[in-house]
């Protein structure tokens, strides 16, 4: 997907009003700063007490506390109690991209690189049985889901976003009558989301502009299967599925 062309000059004026309404979360920041000073050093230095910490972040107790257990569900560092304790460094996590986000994943980089590929084969066929299977209710159930992807976009929320993200494909996956697909492709999803600890935010494109644009692309891709249009759900799934410069789609 050639993201300067969606998310360029044709874009609307409220997603970027809504950025500018729902500053960046005190906690990720912080989160961001200890990154930061883990990163220089090698797995296993301390980084200084709780207390030392959270004076350099600037924030509360309770900001800091939250930015701590971010910082840990990244793999980023970790607590160690008593004396000579406090926050250390730890082992990077590996990094899978997705799309223009990155997963970090425990150390099973290869098993979900294959499920992804293999889950993003599928996704036509899910498609196809989408458009034929689909009740009434089996839509309303994927709107509930691209609900709970729109708050975490309003957040800024990547991680609570591609989780989101996958509960909908589970869901469109949950129409097919064909049983034997059906399970593979539930199993793909179960193996990608235990594997993943976090969702980083990306490189070239600010997290909020991106999951925005893949959040619109979700809503057509429901509103083309409840329209029952062929072509388009198709030409849409494949968009989903190719991204320029990226290796793996969300």
């Amino acid at each position: 997907m050639d993201l300067s062309t969606v998310n360029g000059a044709g874009e609307s004026a409220a997603p970027m009003a809504r950025r500018q309404q729902f500053p960046a979360n005190r906690a990720e920041v912080a989160s961001g700063i200890i990154g930061d000073l883990a990163a220089r050093l090698r797995p296993g230095a301390r980084l200084g007490t709780k207390e030392e910490m959270r004076a350099r972040c600037q924030v509360s107790v309770g900001t800091f506390n939250e930015a701590l257990k971010i910082s840990q569900n990244r793999g980023v560092v970790a607590l160690r109690p008593g004396p000579g304790g406090g926050v250390f460094a730890a082992a990077q996590s590996p990094l899978v991209r997705l799309g223009n986000l990155f997963l970090a994943l425990d150390d099973s980089e290869t098993t979900v690189l294959e499920a992804v590929r293999m889950r993003n084969a599928l996704d036509p066929l899910l498609v196809e049985d989408a458009l034929i299977s689909s009740s009434a209710a089996d839509i309303a159930s994927m709107r509930e889901q691209l609900a709970v992807m729109e708050s975490a976009v309003v957040r800024s929320d990547a991680t609570a976003f591609t989780r989101a993200n996958w509960h909908l494909h589970a869901r469109i996956a949950g129409t097919s009558p064909n049983s034997i697909l059906r399970t593979v492709y539930l199993g793909l999803l179960d193996v990608i989301e235990a594997h993943t600890l976090s969702v980083e935010p990306p490189t070239v494109q600010p997290v909020a502009e991106y999951i925005e644009y893949r959040q619109d692309l979700h809503v057509r891709i429901v509103d083309s299967i409840e329209a029952g249009d062929r072509e388009l759900a198709l030409r849409l799934i494949e968009e989903h599925n190719t991204e320029r410069d990226s290796d793996q789609t969300l």
